[in-house]
């Protein structure tokens, strides 16, 4: 019996996915482990193995096939004694799949005036709707054998109107035999053009592109990270009641301190030290100790249940281009300052080529964002779910205080701590952000 080899779902959220590469043609034999394509994600690049042996008896998905969903048979595997004659057009199927989803939208026709009801004579056969479209309106695949898609051509019937009762639903012959005789379902309207979107999505493209004149601006395509980020984040300001609290924390001490450290770090036969922290290496690590003092706040919402995670597994926002990842220091609160610089500095090269497995951006109790690099000072960051909170860490900066009736000048920074109100409290909020400036300001608290 063949085996259908399949789009894998490589995240628990993966819902489509690109076929980037085939590393086997057809013709191959392959050894269950062999690697035999790379799809591509919204957020990385993942090889696949085969799980079975055999011959690649036909490849359905072509490589560089976009929007490919999940479950979609891609290539067909003969095992001992088979040939492609042996290939059910059960699999043959979704054989058109990638490129239909990858195909530009075309103008849907406009809908033609109704005909007079006319009453059928005895013999008279029922009426019948044109043409058979590739998917349903919804964008659901439907799938029909070549026999049955031959048949309903031939009679002019949509077959994505059918109820198939082949095989996982596909429309066969007694199918097109049953419309032939009884009539094809009517199609639901169409949502007319001047419906207004809906408030989940914002304005439809036509609307935005409506209010410009043409020529004074560049239409790009989003891709699949820009679409994600986009949908995780307006779920997130929707669903997630997000509140807000900012402190000052004096950074002089652990200037100095990161210094010292620095300056004890051997140099290489180039004269690279062999490493160097960084001042957000310290506010992961102050931030990972501070969840374990308060750990009500080290928490995430799931519905009916609060989960209170038993580490401080920290997620750093990356910037790559187009986009953003989040990948994540698991049980940093264990881990030293040079382990954390080394594992933070490694997850950001590897995010900004696209080469993290899915368990290292995926989970997380809490997130730092740091953008004083860039000179800003104080921003409110977006939680990422399932996340609790978000630190947002603006740039250092000199500043005059008053110490003791003194007149002085320091080294600050402002951090705000987003909250989801629904696991964290104003209280646990602000008992966590004291302990980590706590940390901060007396960083030897951190190297005990």
């Amino acid at each position: 019996m063949t085996i259908n080899i399949t789009m894998p779902a490589l995240s628990p959220t993966m819902e489509e996915g690109n076929l980037a590469k085939w590393n086997v043609k057809e013709g191959d034999t392959v050894s269950a482990g062999d690697v035999i394509a790379e799809i591509e994600t919204d957020k990385a690049t993942m090889e696949v193995e085969s799980i079975d042996e055999g011959v690649v008896g036909k490849i359905l998905v072509e490589e560089g096939a976009q929007n490919v969903k999940v479950n979609t048979v891609i290539a067909v595997l003969l095992e001992d004694g088979e040939s492609a004659s042996d290939i059910s057009d059960v699999a043959a199927a979704p054989a058109a799949a990638p490129a239909a989803a990858a195909a530009p939208a075309k103008e849907e026709p406009k809908a033609e005036a109704p005909a007079p009801k006319t009453e059928p004579g005895p013999s008279a056969a029922p009426a019948l709707p044109t043409a058979a479209a590739a998917s349903k309106a919804n964008g659901e695949r439907t799938f029909a054998s070549p026999l049955a898609r031959r048949l309903a051509k031939e009679a002019s019937i949509d077959v994505t109107l059918l109820s198939g009762t082949g095989p996982k639903g596909r429309v066969v012959k007694r199918d097109i035999e049953k419309a032939l005789r009884e009539g094809v379902p009517q199609a639901a309207p169409a949502a007319t053009a001047s419906a207004a979107p809906s408030l989940s999505s914002g304005m439809a493209d036509k609307d935005v592109i409506g209010l410009y004149e043409e020529g004074t601006y560049d239409l790009v395509a989003n891709d699949g990270m820009r679409k994600v980020i986009a949908a995780r984040l307006t779920e997130a300001k929707q669903t997630v009641p997000h509140f807000y609290i900012s402190m000052d924390v004096r950074l002089d001490d652990l200037l100095e301190a990161r210094a010292r450290i620095n300056a004890t770090a051997k140099k290489d036969e180039n004269g690279r030290p062999e490493f160097k922290l960084s001042v957000n290496d310290f506010i992961m690590k102050a931030w990972a100790m501070a969840l374990q003092e308060v750990p009500d706040a080290n928490a995430s919402w799931a519905g009916e249940h609060t989960l209170k995670h038993h580490h401080s597994d920290i997620a750093v926002a990356v910037s790559v281009p187009g986009g953003l990842f989040t990948p994540v220091v698991k049980k940093a609160e264990q881990k030293s300052l040079r382990e954390i610089s080394a594992e933070v500095k490694d997850l950001a090269k590897r995010a900004k080529s696209k080469k993290l497995a899915p368990h290292e951006y995926q989970g997380g109790s809490s997130s730092v964002s740091n953008l004083g690099m860039f000179g800003v000072t104080n921003f409110q960051a977006v939680i990422n779910p399932p996340h609790g909170s978000i630190l947002a860490v603006g740039a250092g900066e000199e500043r005059v205080v008053v110490e003791n009736g003194e007149i002085a000048v320091g080294n600050f920074m402002t951090v705000t701590m987003s909250c989801d109100h629904r696991v964290v409290d104003g209280v646990l909020g602000a008992q966590a952000l004291g302990v980590f400036k706590q940390l901060i300001e007396t960083p030897v608290m951190m190297l005990a």
